[in-house]
C-alpha cells in the first residue's frame, strides 16, 4: 500500500479520471443510438418477439408472397368486405357448398339458367298461368268444353235429321248421331260437323234413314263438343 502511494500524483490520478470518464462515455454512446444504427445482422435469432411489434406495424409490403396460410386465418376473419370482385371462382367453391338459403331473393335469372334446366316436376302445381302460355299455344288449347244435343221429330218417316248447334262463341271439336225408338230397319247415314258459310264448325249434324220399311216411330239423334278456340 505503502508502494502504491508513492507513485500516486496529480497527473496519475487526472490519468485515470480521464480514462474512467472516457470508458464510462464510449458505455452511454452505446445505449444511445442513432438512427438506423441498429441493423439486421446486429439482431440475434428469434430477437424480436410478438411483445417487441408496433401495432399495424406489419404491412402486407412486409409479408412474403404465399406465406399467409389458412391455418393463420382467424375463424371468421375474411369478411365480404375484404373479397375483391371477382374473387371467388367456381373453382374455389366446394361442391354442394351453396344451399338455397345461400340464393339471394331474385338472384337466379333467366340467363343464368342452362338449357332445359327447369324440369317438369320442378314446377309448382297451378304456378303456369294463362299469362305465361305462348299465344300460339294458348289458341290452340280448348277451353270451356260443353255438350248439346238436338233431335229429330219422332215419327214414321223413312228419313229424319238434326244438327245440334253449339253456344255463341264456341266451335264443334267432336259429334256424333244414334237412332233411337224400337226399331232394327233404321241406320244413321251421315254424321258430320256441320259448317257455316265461312267454314267454322257451328255444331253437330246428322242425319239417319229406314233401309226397309219401318211400322214403328223412330227418331235421329246428334250431339256436338263444343269449345272455346
Amino acid at each position: 500500500m505503502s508502494g502504491f502511494k508513492k507513485h500516486l500524483s496529480l497527473a496519475n490520478v487526472l490519468s485515470c479520471t480521464a480514462l474512467f470518464v472516457a470508458l464510462g462515455g464510449s458505455a452511454y454512446a452505446a445505449v444511445n443510438l442513432r438512427p438506423s444504427q441498429v441493423r439486421t445482422v446486429n439482431l440475434a435469432k428469434e430477437a424480436v418477439t410478438q411483445q417487441k411489434l408496433h401495432g399495424n406495424s406489419v404491412t402486407s409490403g412486409k409479408i412474403v408472397n404465399g406465406q399467409v396460410i389458412n391455418r393463420d386465418i382467424a375463424n371468421g376473419a375474411v369478411s365480404s368486405t375484404k373479397l375483391a370482385n371477382g374473387s371467388v371462382i367456381a373453382g374455389k367453391i366446394k361442391a354442394e357448398a351453396v344451399t338455397a338459403k345461400k340464393l339471394a331473393k331474385k338472384s337466379v335469372s333467366a340467363t343464368t339458367l342452362g338449357p332445359e334446366a327447369v324440369s317438369n316436376a320442378k314446377i309448382e302445381t297451378g304456378a303456369v298461368s294463362i299469362a305465361k302460355l305462348a299465344p300460339t299455344l294458348y289458341s290452340s288449347i280448348v277451353k270451356n268444353v260443353s255438350y248439346v244435343t238436338a233431335s229429330s221429330p219422332s215419327n214414321s218417316d223413312t228419313e229424319k235429321t238434326a244438327t245440334a248447334e253449339c253456344p255463341a262463341g264456341k266451335e264443334a271439336i267432336g259429334g256424333g248421331a244414334r237412332i233411337i225408338g224400337a226399331t232394327t230397319k233404321t241406320v244413321v247415314n251421315e254424321t258430320a260437323p256441320a259448317l257455316s258459310g265461312t267454314g267454322a264448325h257451328f255444331g253437330w249434324y246428322a242425319s239417319g234413314r229406314e233401309v226397309a220399311e219401318e211400322s214403328g216411330n223412330w227418331y235421329v239423334s246428334a250431339f256436338a263438343i263444343c269449345a272455346e278456340l
